[in-house]
């Protein structure tokens, strides 16, 4: 088949436009047009009058190779790609060894089902409860300001994604498609079939939760097992080699093949490795506030007169100032029609993030405004970027009240530099709830002074964005890993044999597909390596 990519069509095309488009687009009669498939489908909103739906087509006519060759110099007609799944190794019937996954995120779910499709049996350990119990602890704080350390927004089954937009896509480089594998499985599991064709699909929180029971279910089914409430506190490691996994309770599990894909949040289990001579070391990340507005303004500021057109949904945005003092604010985990959401992972500290529901239908649009931190700010041991996170969580569970409220200022307020009494327009979306006043001591003074002047700026992009209403929250510090367990080109750790860093909390990730894709990864070279062979 062929692939064409960048057809531009209206908004409000009919379906006929589609073929008449392909036919033009090739030079061919209509009579050599066999079928043709959608790939993927966009919208470009450049120009808020003239929206347009951007296609990439699979097509299947009489003669593609004189097609080719008439259309050599178009980089917008190639042959169809392979995005079939192909395993790397099957396990023999007779291995008695079992690799050990640590974490039921995207990364540890991908790498357990890809060995268990694989044959390896493997065994999956979370610290945290299967999906709906857990489901159950995070209400609890969102709605009782009742708090579990071990079962919250970034502990248990499905990890901190499941609390999210779920969004699935991702600017890694993919040449093996791997991330058509994970969306694949995605479906299989109960996701809408729209996620393998629109450009940027989401799930959202309640869809993924049974679709991570499905995965759950598949695994099992192939061998695999999965052990809840089951937090590792000690890896053994026997001269650079890792032998085995021991368990909060004292069980040891044997292993010589361990997947560490804990997430951003296992600081315990960082510092556990750090004592233990797994090689670590800091890297940047970024700080900031969540930002609140009325969907409906980014609606009309992005789409115009189309705005809630059916099939443009719910705008986002992606924004970026490089600010005089050197610092770079960014826009970051933007949640269409969400909420923001109380995700701390430890007791009396306070930090946001963002989710949505599927139908991203809530009143808010919620964003991360964060300024990116290196190790250069805080300097020391590979893990003073933890200590560095803590110690804004900590403050901002003290500004809120020390009731896990959240600290707030409405952006006037901030930009004005005056504590903010009452909430206007724009009512927060954070439960337990936010508590109003001045956020210019929660974040860092380089930081402070970054945000006030990105948000002027973003207000030229984003008519409206720095209305004296919105709302910011305080404060988002997990943007991603402080530190990164370095691994190579096997994917081990440098400096320890038979452990695979893996995901967001090793420092190769960030998002739930990328996370995913990467668990492919490490679980091939993990299969590999059990048949003797390390090549990929």
């Amino acid at each position: 088949m062929l692939r064409i990519t960048e057809l531009k069509l209206p908004l409000d095309h009919p379906e006929s436009a589609i073929k008449t488009a392909i036919i033009n687009r090739l030079g061919i009669g209509a009579e050599e047009l066999i079928r043709y498939a959608i790939f993927r489908q966009g919208h470009d909103a450049r120009k808020r009058d003239a929206i347009s739906l951007v296609y990439t087509l699979d097509v299947e006519t009489k003669n593609e190779h004189a097609i080719l060759t008439h259309l050599k110099n178009d980089p917008h007609i190639s042959l169809t790609p392979d995005t079939t799944y192909h395993f790397v190794t099957r396990a023999p019937d007779n291995m008695t060894e079992r690799p050990v996954v640590i974490g039921t995120g995207p990364c540890g779910l991908f790498a357990g089902l890809i060995l268990a499709q694989m044959g390896f049996r493997p065994i999956i350990l979370e610290r945290g409860k299967e999906v709906r119990e857990r489901t159950k602890d995070t209400f609890g704080l969102w709605r009782k300001g009742i708090f579990n350390p071990e079962s919250n927004v970034q502990f248990g089954e499905g990890g901190a994604g499941t609390f999210s937009d779920g969004k699935l896509y991702t600017q890694i480089k993919d040449p093996h498609h791997y991330g058509r594998k994970v969306l694949t499985e995605f479906v299989k599991a109960g996701a809408p079939a729209e996620i393998l064709h629109v450009s940027k699909p989401h799930i959202g929180t309640f869809k993924l939760v049974s679709m991570v029971e499905q995965i759950r279910a598949t695994i099992e089914s192939l061998g695999g097992e999965i052990r809840f409430q089951s937090r590792v506190d000690a890896i053994d490691i026997d001269n650079g080699q890792v032998r085995g996994v021991i368990l909060a309770g004292g069980e040891t599990i044997r292993s010589n093949h361990v997947v560490l894909a804990v997430g951003h949040s296992a600081r315990d289990t960082f510092k556990m490795l750090y004592e233990r001579g797994v090689y670590i070391e800091a890297k940047a990340f970024s700080i900031g506030f969540r930002i609140e507005h009325p969907q409906s303004l980014i609606d009309r500021c992005r789409f115009g007169n189309h705005a809630g057109h059916p099939l443009l949904g719910a705008a986002d945005y992606k924004l970026v100032h490089h600010c005089r003092n050197g610092r770079s604010v960014y826009s970051f985990c933007m949640c269409p029609g969400g909420t923001v959401v109380a995700a701390t992972s430890e007791a009396g500290h306070v930090v946001t993030n963002g989710m949505s529901q599927y139908s991203r239908n809530e009143r808010n649009a919620n964003s991360g405004i964060v300024v990116g931190v290196t190790p250069d700010d805080y300097p020391g041991h590979p893990l003073a970027g933890i200590d560095f996170q803590r110690k804004l969580e900590a403050n901002a569970f003290k500004l809120g009240g020390e009731t896990y409220q959240a600290p707030g200022q409405l952006v006037g307020d901030f930009l004005s530099n005056r504590p903010s009494s009452a909430f206007g327009s724009v009512l927060p979306s954070y439960t337990p709830g936010v508590h109003l006043g001045d956020l210019s001591t929660a974040l860092p003074d380089y930081a402070i002074e970054a945000i006030r002047e990105a948000l002027p700026a973003f207000d030229k992009k984003i008519k409206g964005f720095a209305m004296n209403d919105a709302v910011l929250t305080g404060v988002e510090t997990r943007t991603s890993s402080p530190i990164r367990i370095k691994r190579n080109a096997h994917y081990q750790s440098i400096n320890t044999r038979g452990l695979y860093p893996a995901g967001e909390g090793a420092g190769y990730a960030g998002g739930i597909l990328s996370a995913a894709v990467d668990g492919i990864k490490v679980a091939e070279a993990l299969a590999l390596d059990m048949m003797g062979s390390g090549d990929l």
